[in-house]
């Protein structure tokens, strides 16, 4: 099925168009090497692979042809740091780090530069409030939401009582794995579990202390901040000391093949977040087949189509083209800027029918953007992983994170980071 979603859009964008367009550039931060390289690889396929979709089928976006440059990380701060400073000059229109901790060197660095950042499910989670995060956005949804989620489906799992439980956050030991801590916090005093929390160093390959002690103290429940080789480790390790695997929970940078796969039959039952579908004939699917795989074109060896991660850079590289598509429509020229894109997110929508006509029906959650709320409106699906059937099954609808908790926590971090930075807040 060939989708172009650009016709949705073509009446708003004005005939009298200049002929001519630059490239629209984007920058790809990858780790397509070390520890983290089984969950990087997958992700940054899928960005590219969306790209040159768009490239070969369409022309591009609105006509103009994309140019994508990779840049290796390694998942590394410093490393993104030196991309970023690297190819700032070149006026990119979206930053996507794919990294919280480059992520939070970023954001004083995108707004000095008059650069947009978008870092989905991921990064510094106040930035939802853009009345002081002004050049960053990370709809649909943030870590606070994730954890909060885990959180209502465990209530409603319990008759809605969690006193007395026993809750442990795994968590790798980095700006990432600590952002659901304020949260998780919040919600033991709500509902009255106690709440433990265990670091995993960096990479995270070792766990057997850890595991060890989740042995000892038996927790109801363990949730899981993994990334990259610390999440394979961590359900290997849980398998060994005979943990119960349904009574894990990852977040949605927990929850791919490549972290379960190892473990084998051991892994059935473990449970994650995910911010989109995991299953599905999506009509995308035979375009990136035909457009980029069969032409030879595919980032990688063409065998992650449909994969968590690969979904994963799919959905990244959507956002990325709805904003192009919004800022033409928007400023009546092909000749987009990053002040432009930044105006588009902000003022984005995204329905199911827009989903749909990109060849991803029933794939996420609909969310506005506004300056208030950069974040979206908080929800996510828990998926559980059936270790013979080798998939992802969606067991719950899309939760609703409790915005009674988080909106205070994003108010008052924002806030705070706003008078450390002498921003003043507007909207």
């Amino acid at each position: 099925m060939k989708v172009r979603f650009a016709a949705l859009v073509a009446a708003a964008i004005a005939t009298g168009m200049p002929a001519f367009a630059q490239e629209l550039f984007f920058p790809s931060m990858v780790y397509r090497t070390g520890p983290f390289a089984a969950s990087g690889i997958p992700l940054a396929d899928g960005y590219a692979d969306y790209f040159t979709l768009l490239n070969e089928r369409d022309g591009g976006i609105g006509g103009v042809k994309i140019k994508l440059t990779e840049c290796e990380t390694s998942y590394n701060t410093e490393k993104g740091v030196e991309c970023y400073e690297g190819f700032k000059g070149q006026k990119p229109l979206l930053i996507q780090p794919n990294s919280t901790g480059i992520a939070y060197q970023l954001i004083p660095k995108v707004e000095a530069d008059g650069l947009t950042m978008l870092t989905p499910g991921l990064g510094r989670t106040s930035v939802k409030n853009g009345a002081v995060f002004r050049n960053t956005f990370n709809f649909p949804s943030n870590y606070w939401d994730g954890a909060s989620i885990i959180i209502k489906h465990l209530l409603a799992e319990n008759g809605d009582d969690l006193k007395g439980k026993k809750i442990t956050l795994l968590y790798h030991n980095s700006a990432y794995g600590k952002e659901p801590i304020r949260t998780l916090e919040e919600l033991s005093k709500k509902h009255g579990f106690e709440f433990n929390t265990i670091p995993v160093d960096s990479p995270g390959q070792e766990q057997k202390s850890q595991w060890l002690q989740i042995r000892r103290d038996r927790p109801d429940f363990v949730i899981m901040w993994g990334w990259g080789v610390m999440n394979s480790a961590a359900i290997q390790e849980a398998a060994n000391v005979r943990y119960p695997m349904e009574n894990i929970y990852g977040s949605w940078w927990s929850g791919s093949e490549n972290d379960v796969r190892p473990a084998g039959a051991g892994a059935n039952g473990y449970k994650s977040l995910n911010m989109h579908g995991a299953n599905g004939d999506y009509p995308i699917f035979a375009d990136l087949t035909k457009y980029v795989k069969d032409a030879g074109k595919s980032a990688g060896a063409g065998d992650q189509i449909g994969s968590i991660m690969y979904l994963r850079g799919i959905y990244e590289g959507a956002l990325a083209h709805l904003a192009v598509l919004k800022a033409q429509a928007d400023n009546n020229t092909k000749e987009v800027t990053p002040a432009m894109m930044r105006d588009a997110l902000e003022s984005m929508e995204v329905t199911e029918e827009i989903m749909a006509g990109l060849g991803l029906p029933n794939f996420a959650p609909p969310f506005k953007a506004t300056c208030e709320n950069h974040g979206g409106d908080g929800y996510a699906l828990i998926q559980q992983w059936d270790a013979s059937a080798g998939k992802w099954n969606a067991i719950t609808d899309w939760i609703q994170s409790d915005l009674e908790v988080i909106d205070p926590l994003v108010k008052a971090d924002s806030e705070a980071y706003a008078k450390e930075a002498g921003i003043t807040p507007k909207c």
